[in-house]
C-alpha cells in the first residue's frame, strides 16, 4: 500500500496560508530563480552587460534634460552619481513589480497542471531581481568609489550605509506586495495590464528619483510628496551614500509600515485570488 507524504486541502478562507509549506518549496524556488536567470541571458552576446547598458543610457539622457536643460538641483553632488542612485535602487523595485504583475497570465498553464505553493513564482522573480540590482549596483559603486578616492568633498559617505539591506528590503516588499496585487486584479480587468508601464513610469516621476525633496518649495507639494512611501527610501539611499538628503527613523518607520500592509494585503488577495482563477485567466 503506497503512502504520500503530501495531502492537498482547498483552502478553507483567505487567511489560511501554509507559509511552511512554502518553505518546504524552497528548492522548488531556487529552480525558478535559475529559469528566470537563464533566460534573460540565453542568446544574448553580451548578457549581464546590458543590466549596466540601461542605467548608463538613462542617466545619460537625465544629465542632459534634467540637468542641463531643466537645471534641477542634486544637491551639490555629481550629477552622474545622484541619477544612477536614484535610478539603481528604484529599478530594483518596477523591475519587481513588472515580473510579478504578470504572475498569473505568464504561468496560467503551470498553475493548472501541477500543483506548488503559487506563491513561489512572484517570490522567485523578486529574488532573481536581486541578481539585476547586484550588477547595476556594482557599476554605481564602480563611479562612487571613483569620486570618493579622486575628489574630495564630492561625496560624503555616513553611517547610514549599514541601512542597505533595509531599503532593499523596503523595496522588494513594495514590489512584491504592489505586483501581486495588480496581478490578482488583472485575471478579471484585463485593462489594467495596459496600465502597467506607464503607471510605473508615473510613480516615478511622484517620487524623488531625478530630483531631491530639496527642489521642491516647502508648502502642499512637497507636504505629498513626503507623504510618499518611496520618498524616505529614496532620500535615505542617497543621504547613505552621498550624504545629500533627507533621513529620518519617523520617515524610514513610515515606508516600512506601509509595506508590509502592502505585502499584506497583497499575500491575501494573491492568496483568494489563486482559488478559481484559472477559470479567468
Amino acid at each position: 500500500m503506497e503512502k504520500y507524504d503530501l495531502i492537498i486541502r482547498p483552502k478553507r478562507h483567505a487567511f489560511d496560508i501554509n507559509f511552511k509549506e512554502i518553505w518546504q518549496y524552497r528548492d522548488l524556488l531556487r529552480m525558478f530563480v535559475k529559469r528566470d536567470i537563464i533566460t534573460v541571458y540565453k542568446q544574448t552576446i553580451l548578457g549581464p552587460i546590458w543590466f549596466v547598458v540601461q542605467p548608463i543610457l538613462t542617466t545619460l539622457i537625465y544629465m542632459v534634460v534634467f540637468g542641463r536643460i531643466a537645471q534641477i538641483s542634486t544637491d551639490g553632488t555629481p550629477q552622474i552619481l545622484f541619477y544612477l542612485a536614484g535610478i539603481t535602487i528604484w529599478n530594483y523595485f518596477s523591475e519587481s513589480f513588472n515580473k510579478t504583475a504578470q504572475t498569473f497570465k505568464e504561468n496560467a498553464n503551470i498553475f493548472g497542471k501541477v500543483y506548488f505553493p503559487r506563491l513561489i513564482m512572484p517570490f522567485a522573480k523578486v529574488t532573481s531581481g536581486l541578481i539585476k540590482f547586484g550588477i547595476q549596483f556594482a557599476f554605481f559603486m564602480a563611479v562612487y568609489l571613483y569620486y570618493l578616492l579622486t575628489q574630495e568633498g564630492a561625496v560624503q559617505p555616513n553611517w547610514s550605509i549599514a541601512l542597505l539591506p533595509v531599503y532593499i528590503i523596503l523595496m522588494a516588499m513594495f514590489g512584491l506586495g504592489t505586483g501581486i496585487i495588480f496581478t490578482s486584479w488583472t485575471t478579471k480587468y484585463r485593462d489594467l495590464t495596459f496600465l502597467l508601464t506607464f503607471g510605473v513610469q508615473l510613480l516615478m516621476y511622484a517620487s524623488p528619483v531625478i530630483y531631491p525633496v530639496s527642489s521642491i518649495p516647502e508648502g502642499t507639494m512637497r507636504d505629498i510628496l513626503l507623504l510618499n512611501p518611496f520618498t524616505p527610501i529614496l532620500e535615505g539611499f542617497k543621504y547613505a551614500f552621498l550624504g545629500a538628503g533627507h533621513f529620518s527613523w519617523a520617515s524610514l518607520g513610515y515606508s516600512a509600515a506601509v509595506a508590509t500592509v502592502i505585502l499584506f494585503l497583497g499575500i491575501i488577495i494573491f492568496h483568494k485570488t489563486e482559488r478559481n482563477f484559472i477559470d479567468t485567466v
